[in-house]
């Protein structure tokens, strides 16, 4: 279960790169397993109770937004779970969401309040993020001015493609696009002042959201170690990369490698799999105050 889900007596709605999706008539079962993917390529190797703390994480600011914008979480009680999953408890234990059926909007709404990876990659290049032009003499890791909200294509294989706020609008509607922009923004502002006061740095972020029954609805996971960059605020300085609590430090790994990130991807060794499932624990256990076994 905590690599390909088998649950055969469900229909699968859709397998993605982390989590497999089920359909339950009205409703979708999202499970989370312990896949990991960098560069849009699912590695081979399994981080121990990865599908769990993300999904933990998922319903920790889930809660915390409750307010804020309409989210498509049902339930994530056992109890819950339809009677023909008897038997599989032990398995999907704290690795589930019971979901609405939304009609996903197909971009990812990302939100940078810091200049890393691919977007500082592109400012040393052209001093612009995601074709966003940026002052000069920014340097990597800077906190932004003000949070760049740089939306890209959702792809269902292969990379994901930054496009401009324009071709959002020419795509969904200018009075959609704005609003997902104005609810990405702010959301990933209150979640920055959260994190920052529990010792961790958002340095950016991304949504996804859907429609259901005529609301913006967000979807999938939020604000975790996966869809984020998350940097301990004790060792953060501007000027250089910044250590993390993130994938990124398995994406760094790879980068070491003679790998063109293209399928297969290869095996992670026995020290950055620990390393990694420790961070994952480190971040859920800074953000909402519990050990992961609780």
């Amino acid at each position: 279960m905590s690599n390909n889900n088998n649950l055969k007596q469900l229909k699968l709605f859709k397998k993605g790169k982390v989590r497999d999706v089920y359909d339950l008539g009205d409703k979708l079962l999202m499970v989370a397993t312990d896949r990991i993917s960098c560069f849009d390529v699912i590695l081979p190797t399994l981080i121990p109770d990865k599908g769990k703390i993300l999904t933990k994480i998922s319903l920790f600011w889930f809660s915390y937004f409750t307010d804020s914008v309409k989210n498509h979480l049902i339930c994530a009680d056992l109890a819950n779970l339809p009677a023909s999953l008897k038997g599989t408890e032990y398995e999907l234990r704290d690795r589930f969401m019971i979901t609405e059926k939304c009609e996903v909007i197909p971009f990812e709404c990302v939100v940078r309040g810091y200049i890393s990876g691919s977007g500082w990659k592109e400012y040393k290049a052209k001093q612009s993020v995601c074709s966003i032009s940026l002052p000069e003499g920014i340097k990597e890791s800077q906190k932004l001015s003000e949070p760049l909200f740089t939306p890209a294509t959702k792809a269902e294989s292969g990379h994901d493609e930054n496009v401009s706020f324009d071709y959002m609008k020419n795509s969904i509607g200018k009075d959609l696009a704005d609003k997902l922009k104005n609810i990405s923004i702010d959301i990933y502002t209150k979640a920055a002042d959260y994190a920052l006061a529990k010792g961790i740095i958002i340095a950016d972020t991304k949504f996804e959201f859907g429609i259901s029954k005529g609301e913006v609805t967000l979807v999938d996971e939020i604000l975790t170690p996966d869809s984020s960059r998350f940097w301990p605020k004790a060792d953060f300085q501007p000027g250089r990369p910044q250590a993390s609590f993130d994938k990124q430090f398995v994406r760094d790994y790879l980068e070491s490698l003679d790998w063109d990130k293209t399928p297969p991807a290869p095996a992670l060794p026995n020290e950055i799999v620990s390393k990694t499932q420790s961070k994952y624990e480190q971040v859920f256990k800074m953000l909402t105050g519990k050990d992961f076994s609780e």
